[in-house]
């Protein structure tokens, strides 16, 4: 079999040195519209050739790795595959997606999101450990085809990653909380350091807890924008959510009513309770 990589950086790069391990294909192709991200992916052996879109269309598992919008505009270009191809997208939106497969082509289509990732992107970010043993939810399998969702499984068990169904509704709604939401806080705290008279002088005192929370502020910000456009409904609820609990610590502090403050972080140690 031969499979096809379109987008390769951090998630698809990493997604081809994973298949590479694994053997399941004899040989792995992509495509990039960046050149130099092509000729990155060719110079650290993510893929084994770089090809056009046509020469995409004709492999047996298809992989769609690009930011989220540009997924959207990739899916009208797929139509005439094969029946027995299977394409599979690992954006981290799910519902505009599924809803945009031109219907020709939705039993050959598998709405996956790998949760797994860091800060860094591009070809030089990818690794082979990315993938495995994270979690992948599948989404919309009832609109998918059997044959499909069979190669789906067999290689998301072989890369040793754990699957998790659910529909693409609930996936935006639940991936909003713990990974929209959190990217957009590391942003604005990281901003409201930089919007400071001497941010450079807030950060030498900067320890494991700033850095650990500004982290993921230095990903992609065209991928995390794309990401709150298709995802921005659920995206807003939690921001109000969210609000909603730094107006009371705020409030708890104003008054201070440094019991309820401190009742109020007990509640929250108990998040990992469930972990």
């Amino acid at each position: 079999m031969q499979a096809g990589i379109i987008g390769l950086g951090l998630i698809g790069g990493s997604l081809g040195l994973a298949l590479k391990e694994s053997a399941m294909f004899k040989r792995i192709v992509g495509l990039d519209n960046n050149e130099i991200h092509l000729q990155q992916a060719l110079s650290l052996g993510l893929i084994d050739e770089g090809v056009e879109l046509e020469k995409i269309k004709q492999c047996d598992v298809i992989f769609l790795a690009t930011p989220v919008e540009a997924i959207l505009e990739i899916l009208p270009q797929l139509i005439g595959v094969s029946p027995h191809t299977t394409i599979i997208d690992l954006g981290s939106t799910k519902y505009l997606i599924s809803q945009n497969i031109p219907p020709s082509i939705r039993k050959n289509f598998i709405c996956a999101h790998p949760m797994s990732g860091t800060e860094n992107f591009g070809p030089k970010a990818a690794f082979k450990d990315l993938l495995p043993h994270h979690i992948i939810v599948l989404t919309d399998l009832e609109q998918s085809g059997e044959f499909q969702i069979s190669m789906a499984k067999e290689i998301f068990i072989t890369l040793k990653m754990n699957i998790i169904k659910m529909d693409s509704k609930s996936h935006d709604n639940h991936a909003a909380f713990i990974s929209h939401l959190p990217h957009i806080i590391s942003y604005a705290l990281a901003n409201t350091v930089l919007s400071q008279q001497n941010p450079k002088d807030i950060l030498t005192l900067a320890g494991g807890g700033f850095k650990s929370m500004v982290r993921i502020a230095k990903s992609s910000p065209k991928m995390w924008s794309d990401i709150s456009k298709q995802n921005r409904e659920e995206i807003l609820k939690s921001l109000e959510y969210f609000q909603k609990e730094i107006n009371f610590a705020k409030e708890l502090i104003n008054s201070q009513k440094w019991e309820e403050l401190e009742n109020w972080m007990a509640e929250a140690n108990s998040l990992y309770k469930i972990f």
